[in-house]
């Protein structure tokens, strides 16, 4: 009895791990492919031809977001985030591929400059946080204490929440946190020296 159940329990695991990379490549076939030139609204925000692009499996501070660097000094890490994305699709030969929208009817997207991938980036240098996806970036920039994680900082979704701001969180995003979580991400309030 007990190994009709287990036997039961792998084929639905199999079942469902075969449904997910079924999804995955039919959603791969549909992405959308937009070229810039695009602006950077903020750190995880890009806009081209009046379409609002945000970055797919991360999320940057907010604009107005201060956050404090090893030595307890404020920082604009919003504006720093925003600074470094403009600069990183600043190249003519920026694309980003997506298909699902988020509930403001921005596309989820990744973005590439040649082999570079840009929500990865982010992460790397410490300018964004990772949501499911890109987490051994996130891990690199933590280990390196870059940028946001050489100080204390207010996770980005925390501090919309407190100024009564709505998370723009995709379906697949809130999916991919909670993975990302599971896997032993942590998602304090507020993050700091490790």
């Amino acid at each position: 009895m007990r190994f009709m159940t287990f036997r039961d329990g792998v084929v639905l695991v199999a079942m469902l791990a075969l449904l997910m990379l079924i999804v995955a490549k039919l959603n791969e076939a549909s992405d959308d492919v937009i070229r810039g030139p695009f602006h950077a609204v903020d750190g995880d925000t890009l806009s081209s031809g009046g379409e609002r692009l945000r970055l797919e499996g991360i999320d940057a501070p907010e604009l107005d977001q201060i956050c404090e660097d090893g030595g307890g000094r404020r920082w604009a890490c919003g504006a720093e985030a925003k600074r470094h994305l403009a600069r990183l699709v600043s190249p003519g030969e920026t694309e980003c591929q997506g298909h699902e929208r988020d509930r403001y009817d921005r596309l989820l997207v990744r973005c590439h400059v040649g082999a570079v991938n840009v929500n990865g980036t982010m992460v790397r240098e410490g300018l964004a946080i990772a949501y499911g996806l890109y987490l051994q970036e996130q891990n690199t920039a933590r280990r390196e204490r870059l940028r946001l994680w050489a100080g204390r900082f207010e996770d980005p979704r925390d501090w919309r929440a407190s100024r009564g701001m709505m998370d723009g969180s995709g379906f697949l995003e809130v999916i991919l946190d909670w993975f990302g979580r599971l896997i032993g991400w942590n998602g304090n309030d507020v993050h700091g020296q490790s």
